[in-house]
């Protein structure tokens, strides 16, 4: 080890842990050369499980190292939201068979290639920067808990002595599966979660329904609240909030919401479990 820089090694080993990853261009950036890397390599201290991108030997490749070393290592405001931010959360059971291994992702940035490339059970699906005009914070590991707040995000921790991921609210990751929504199926299972959202926040709900872009969220997020009659829909601030003008037609046939104007299907009270 004497001519691999001791002192190196082990800081980046510590980095690393058991779970998580490096890029090719976080080597670089923290003094880590090509060649050093290669024998580094070559001397079974590092493993590259895709092109670009680096484990410990015997580290394991797991979906919250990938999700914490973007977010902390790579410094990439992407956070987990929509279906995947629900199930993490306990309602996996209502979504529909296989999604629950889709882990979704939104922020301003795509993910690395590499990302895709890794030999996981789970997937990941990157679905852009969702309906939202909030200011991006960063995910590192000062970021406080009230910053993260003012964007409808939380720190989650999937285990014990798991790191702390960020990851959606329930009351945005609601509002970013609605967004999502384009046909009959995918509004039962957005009926059959907003069921259980009994306890969602109201001021909360106000400020990312102000700071929502897309008409069609809101609507649906709004009709499907009303619709299952949660207490806290009464006090939610809608002053601020467009909800556009005239009718919108979600699915055809459907049934339009007199309140919120969206068009939801007929038969919705058969798909709830």
């Amino acid at each position: 080890m004497s001519d691999q820089n001791p002192g190196k090694l082990n800081r980046l080993l510590a980095e690393l842990g058991d779970t998580r990853l490096v890029s090719s261009r976080w080597l670089r950036a923290h003094g880590y050369s090509n060649s050093l890397v290669a024998r580094y390599v070559g001397s079974g201290w590092l493993v590259s499980p895709a092109r670009g991108v680096y484990v410990r030997k015997g580290g394991r490749l797991q979906w919250e190292g990938v999700v914490r070393s973007l977010q902390a290592g790579e410094g990439m405001p992407l956070h987990l939201g929509g279906r995947f931010a629900l199930t993490l959360q306990g309602h996996e059971h209502y979504l529909r068979l296989g999604e629950a291994g889709t882990i979704t992702l939104y922020g301003p940035v795509r993910p690395p290639g590499w990302v895709g490339k890794l030999s996981m059970a789970q997937r990941f699906d990157y679905r852009g920067k969702g309906p939202f005009d909030l200011p991006v914070v960063p995910y590192t590991d000062e970021v406080s808990e009230q910053a993260l707040s003012e964007q409808g995000l939380a720190w989650h921790k999937t285990g014990p002595g798991a790191d702390a991921l960020v990851c959606a609210t329930p009351e945005r990751a609601m509002l970013e599966l609605c967004d999502g929504v384009s046909d009959a199926a995918e509004v039962y299972e957005a009926d059959a979660l907003m069921q259980a959202m009994t306890t969602l926040r109201p001021q909360r709900v106000g400020m990312l329904l102000r700071h929502c872009r897309s008409i069609k969220a809101k609507r649906l997020f709004l009709a499907l609240a009303d619709r299952h009659r949660h207490a806290w829909l009464s006090h939610v601030p809608l002053d601020g909030v467009d909800l556009g003008r005239g009718k919108r037609a979600l699915v055809p046939g459907g049934r339009l919401h007199p309140t919120y104007q969206i068009t939801l299907p007929g038969d919705l009270d058969e798909h709830l479990a």
